[in-house]
């Protein structure tokens, strides 16, 4: 039912810190490498390059039904909104496009409906339960039934190489009663190692997503910074990597 990636930072055309697959215009990189790079990964995936839509993404639990309208918006043509870290389609043929760089991919497909959706999930947005909010999005939007849907967390940082402050620790800890255990680890010097891969799981179970139908990642984006961007292994100095899920057309 679908076509779906998750990039590596290997096989496109962008130079130095943006090397080589950087899917985000908006770093500093030659927008011309980056078109090629998304001509790359239409090809790899036998999707159209007009027929994806990105988000904007800041951080929000904000979720963009896509319309005809939106096709190509962010590669071929200026996306008309921001504030954008969800992507919800029923059309076939459509590739939904997020990035990372440490942050959670988070993907959403409902077989019985034939939907989709990707969101961007950062610690705001896990904080946030945008899993839940992009359920919530399908099931408005589609009639998609949570436990119905086949989902996965991909490739983002894991809880050895997320160290965080305490304010962000006590928000998790508002946020998930009773899992503080299982996602956060005290350091005893005031910051905590949080397990975003976790987090998410509870997230999407809770939402009433059935725990054999989520597929959880152990590739790190921080320890494998060769082959993944890592904001945190760079300091910042990096491109994006892009997600993509489509729904393939009859025929």
């Amino acid at each position: 039912i679908v076509t779906h990636a998750f990039a590596t930072r290997m096989g496109g055309v962008s130079e130095g810190w943006y090397s080589t697959m950087n899917f985000s215009f908006t770093r500093g990189d030659n927008r011309e490498h980056v078109l090629e790079n998304y001509s790359r990964m239409a090809a790899a995936l036998g999707v159209k390059r007009e027929k994806m839509v990105l988000t904007w993404q800041t951080h929000t639990t904000n979720i963009r039904v896509v319309s005809e309208d939106d096709l190509g918006k962010g590669v071929v043509k200026e996306r008309d909104y921001r504030d954008i870290d969800g992507l919800l389609t029923n059309m076939p043929g459509v590739t939904l496009v997020t990035f990372f760089a440490d942050c959670v991919p988070l993907y959403f497909v409902d077989p019985v409906h034939r939907a989709i959706g990707m969101s961007h999930s950062g610690w705001k947005g896990t904080v946030g339960k945008m899993g839940a909010a992009t359920i919530t999005a399908m099931k408005r939007e589609f009639g998609t039934e949570a436990k119905d849907l086949v989902c996965a967390i991909g490739p983002s940082i894991c809880q050895d190489c997320y160290e965080v402050s305490e304010d962000v620790a006590d928000a998790f800890k508002e946020a998930f009663p009773g899992h503080a255990d299982e996602i956060l680890l005290d350091k005893k010097n005031g910051k905590y190692q949080l397990d975003l891969w976790r987090a998410n799981e509870i997230v999407l179970t809770e939402a009433g997503v059935l725990k054999e139908k989520i597929a959880v990642t152990n590739i790190c984006t921080c320890c494998n910074p060769d082959l993944l961007f890592s904001h945190r292994a760079s300091h910042g100095k990096r491109g994006n990597l892009g997600a993509f899920l489509m729904i393939k057309e009859q025929g």
